[in-house]
């Protein structure tokens, strides 16, 4: 906490707030004896404005155009670190030594397997589920067949529900995938790594052995590291408001998935690549681009500039380096990727998106990338779930552990009736 203060001047009283200081970022008001003092709220949608929690995990600054890890850059972490260390650095803290990756890894590898009832719990869903509906069901179910990893009260417990939840959830993803597909389920291999075991029991069928493409398991293992975690959005606030009541871990994450199932937070990819196939053909951009141009026309470019990031996503540049190795390796036709392509470079090179900082984001190449490999749309928010829960689990445990954390509660600017008395149907 810094020396300076707010004052606040309510009908003629004088009110102090301390302001705190965090090791990067904004200074915060610390308000939380507001209400008693004033007997107001302060209103603020979206919550915005408003610092709900203290936080060590990811620091992100919008202007600038960075994200960091526990203080490690983005970039870096999806250059160079697999998706193991992600997570132990998001879980403790710290990246992990040789024998503590190894610990951790071989935790994670012997808990990828889910109860085998649970294959019975998927055919209760119709074959056209989507696999966010079938995953919401799942998740939450789980506390149904660990009870012996619900006790929040117990930090073993809790250790041991967060290493199910990021080893199980690719699981649960690929047997989503695979139960749409009529096809049957795959075990996991635990010789394989986390992003090319995925690949396997999505892709790969009993009758014959699948070889991962080292090409193709890079590319997953980068979007999975660039989903982990992205500080207090949508989800992750939900997470965490779930978590405030005591609820379950596996109940708190699958708030999260519901959450993260709308389309302005999840869903982003998914209707990038559907706005490119709607343009369709390359001969058709500049008549987009006019609308995009247009402020009386409601149609938008989906995939292009962020709400956070200001300036660029820094998640960007290693998704467009992932998606050009991608389409090159798989050497694929497909007239919405030319559309992506030329969009892309109209996009980087156009003054209106530059002046704008309408750059390609995450969304953007993530959803090429995805369809040139061959999940169907309606997949990708899956994926971005099976990445995110790392983040939450992460989240979670955090706040958990958090001797200020209370219920979440937000206020309200009433604007509703005043008291009135009933009045008998007869007589209204």
């Amino acid at each position: 906490m810094t020396d300076k203060s707010v004052t606040l001047g309510v009908n003629g009283s004088n009110f102090n707030y301390p302001v705190l200081d965090g090791t990067v970022g904004p200074e915060v008001v610390d308000i939380r004896k507001l209400y008693a003092q004033t007997d107001m709220f302060t209103y603020d949608p979206g919550f915005t404005s408003t610092a709900s929690c203290e936080s060590k995990i990811t620091y992100i600054d919008g202007e600038a155009g960075i994200l960091l890890h526990r203080g490690y850059p983005i970039d870096q972490l999806a250059e160079q670190s697999t998706f193991m260390e992600v997570a132990y650095l998001l879980l403790h803290g710290e990246l992990p030594k040789k024998g503590e990756l190894d610990q951790f890894t071989y935790t994670i590898s012997r808990h990828t397997m889910v109860h085998e009832q649970l294959a019975t719990f998927y055919r209760g869903f119709r074959r056209d589920a989507h696999p966010m509906a079938v995953l919401c069901g799942v998740v939450g179910a789980l506390s149904a067949f660990y009870h012996d990893s619900t006790d929040i009260t117990d930090p073993e417990q809790r250790m041991i529900a967060s290493h199910r939840l990021i080893a199980k959830m690719p699981t649960l993803v690929a047997m989503a995938y695979k139960y749409t597909l009529g096809q049957p389920f795959l075990y996991p291999d635990n010789s394989l790594t986390y992003t090319g075991n995925f690949l396997r029991m999505t892709f790969g069928v009993p009758a014959e052995p699948y070889v991962v493409n080292p090409i193709i398991e890079n590319a997953m293992r980068r979007i999975f590291i660039l989903h982990a975690d992205h500080e207090q959005n949508a989800s992750t606030s939900t997470v965490r408001l779930a978590g405030s009541s005591g609820a379950n871990p596996f109940a708190c994450i699958a708030a999260g998935i519901a959450c993260l199932w709308g389309p302005a937070h999840g869903g982003a990819n998914e209707a990038a690549l559907n706005m490119l196939r709607e343009i369709g053909d390359v001969k058709r951009i500049p008549e987009y681009i006019a609308r995009a141009k247009d402020k009386d026309d409601p149609f938008r470019l989906m995939g292009f500039g962020h709400r956070v990031y200001k300036n660029f996503d820094p998640r960007a540049k290693v998704m467009k380096a992932t998606a050009d190795e991608v389409l090159a390796e798989l050497n694929i036709k497909d007239p919405v990727l030319d559309v992506a392509k030329e969009l892309e470079h109209i996009a980087l090179n156009d003054e209106y998106f530059i002046e704008k900082k309408l750059y390609p984001n995450v969304d953007f190449y993530s959803g090429v990338i995805l369809n040139a490999i061959g999940f169907p749309t309606d997949m990708f928010t899956a994926l971005f779930a099976l990445a995110r829960t790392v983040g939450w689990v992460a989240q979670w445990n955090e706040m958990i552990a958090d001797p200020d954390q209370k219920i979440g509660r937000p206020r309200q600017l009433y604007v509703g009736a005043t008291q009135r008395d009933y009045v008998p149907c007869d007589k209204r």
